[in-house]
């Protein structure tokens, strides 16, 4: 696989897991975008290419940068690391008190058996 197709790749995975973590369905982004449902799910499998415009509206509507979205900002297209950047941008949404919780319940999840 070439650099590109590895880069058309990651694109459409971060479409994909961007869209889901703003909880819209392909037919609502479809809608807002004026544009049918198939073309969101082609353009998240990889099969079609999004335009410029496209990739700057999806960006805003999912809340994220569009560096992120376009694979310019990392060396990595890493799935885990896409993961931790969208759970890292709802943790800087919580309130302070609900922030602890998951912080002490993340303690508890990675201290040893036994604790």
């Amino acid at each position: 696989m070439d650099n590109d197709q590895k880069k058309k790749d990651a694109i459409a995975s971060r479409l994909a897991l961007a869209r889901k973590q703003a909880g819209l369905s392909q037919a609502q982004v479809a809608k807002i975008l004026n544009l049918h449902r198939p073309s969101i799910s082609e353009a998240e499998a990889g099969r079609r290419n999004v335009t410029a415009t496209e990739l700057a509206k999806l960006a805003e509507i999912y809340g994220v940068s569009l560096d992120w979205l376009g694979c310019t900002n990392t060396d990595s297209a890493s799935g885990a690391n896409d993961r931790i950047q969208l759970a890292a941008r709802e943790l800087a949404k919580l309130k302070n008190n609900d922030l602890e919780k998951v912080l002490a319940l993340l303690q508890a999840l990675k201290a040893p058996e036994g604790e």
